[in-house]
């Protein structure tokens, strides 16, 4: 599919319009059936605009550069926490001047969550036109890709290591459920299966940490989260306390916590009561370094995604991001 005008009928550029990236395989590919519909409703409420869709992983940030090389002033990411985090890349990559939107269509929300955004059609248009400009911080962290070179990207939710990144990378290797009917409902059991076969095999993970001016120390962890926003995993509240506008990462570590607890408290994470736990620690800081203490791997996830590896440097941009929100 190629960049299109709002009605469909040419591949001229107009870059005085807002620019809609659109993942098609969002929730579960019902964006993609669904597409004329929400279009049709988003354009009576929103007004005019051009759209391009993602083909394949990374799209969205090369949408979002050649929408920045265009001139484009606004750019709306229709999809889950994935898309809107390659949009939100592409566009700091290219003009952070450029106002980024968000038109939830995923299966997750944790950005929209924070942001206070509907996914409700209507009300979201409305929103998107009529609504404020916010200024955001945006986390960016550091690391070692697959190939070994050092490369940079950008957060907006949660990076993190442990438990959280073992479990992504089992969903996505996972084909145990092929078999169900359905991409979400096979998802979301894939999530939950994924899930229960990690912490049965838990095992803690022994890093170096340096935060801001502090003390090089040692620590284990079963999940260290790196927090710009309070959500990620879908809807879990992992930092209850964090703040986009503070100018500060909320870091959240998991301890040496035994199987059973994890099963018996895991609901815990969705009420964000889970800081009262003796093994679970959190604070603040603005620069992070961490260390793999032995030559086993420790991968990351950022934003649901895996890029890469520890050593990893985690930093806060404060005010770095433009973003639509509800006034």
């Amino acid at each position: 599919m190629s960049e299109k005008t709002s009605k469909h009928s040419s591949n001229n550029v107009d870059a005085n319009l807002p620019l809609v990236i659109v993942n098609p395989k969002s929730a579960a590919g019902a964006t993609e059936s669904r597409w004329a519909e929400i279009a049709a409703d988003f354009r009576t409420h929103f007004g005019a605009f051009q759209v391009a869709f993602t083909k394949k992983h990374g799209d969205g940030i090369a949408l979002a550069k050649r929408g920045a090389a265009q001139g484009r002033k606004f750019i709306i990411a229709c999809g889950g926490d994935g898309t809107i985090n390659e949009v939100a890349n592409g566009i700091l990559e290219s003009n952070p001047e450029i106002e980024l939107g968000v038109l939830p269509s995923g299966t997750g929300g944790d950005f929209r969550k924070t942001l206070g955004i509907s996914t409700e059609i209507r009300e979201n248009a409305r929103a998107l036109r009529q609504g404020k400009t916010k200024k955001i911080d945006v986390g960016r962290v550091t690391f070692q890709n697959f190939e070994n070179e050092t490369v940079s990207r950008y957060f907006l939710n949660v990076a993190s290591f442990g438990l959280s990144a073992s479990i992504i990378e089992n969903v996505k290797s996972t084909t145990a459920l092929k078999w169900l009917p359905h991409d979400l409902i096979r998802g979301k059991a894939s999530f939950a299966l994924s899930t229960l076969q990690e912490v049965l095999a838990l095992e803690f993970k022994t890093v170096r940490v340096k935060m801001d001016e502090k003390e090089e120390k040692q620590l284990n962890t079963i999940n260290f989260c790196v927090c710009n926003s309070r959500f990620f995993g879908g809807g879990m509240k992992i930092a209850p306390n964090a703040k986009i506008n503070d100018g500060f990462l909320d870091i959240v570590n998991i301890g040496d916590i035994k199987t059973a607890k994890i099963l018996l408290n895991a609901y815990t994470l969705y009420l964000g009561t889970h800081l009262t736990l003796p093994e679970v620690k959190s604070t603040l800081a603005k620069e992070i370094e961490v260390f793999p203490t032995d030559k086993n791997e420790i991968h990351i996830e950022v934003d649901g995604e895996l890029p890469g590896k520890l050593p990893a440097k985690f930093e806060i941009l404060h005010d770095f991001l433009k973003v639509r929100v509800p006034k």
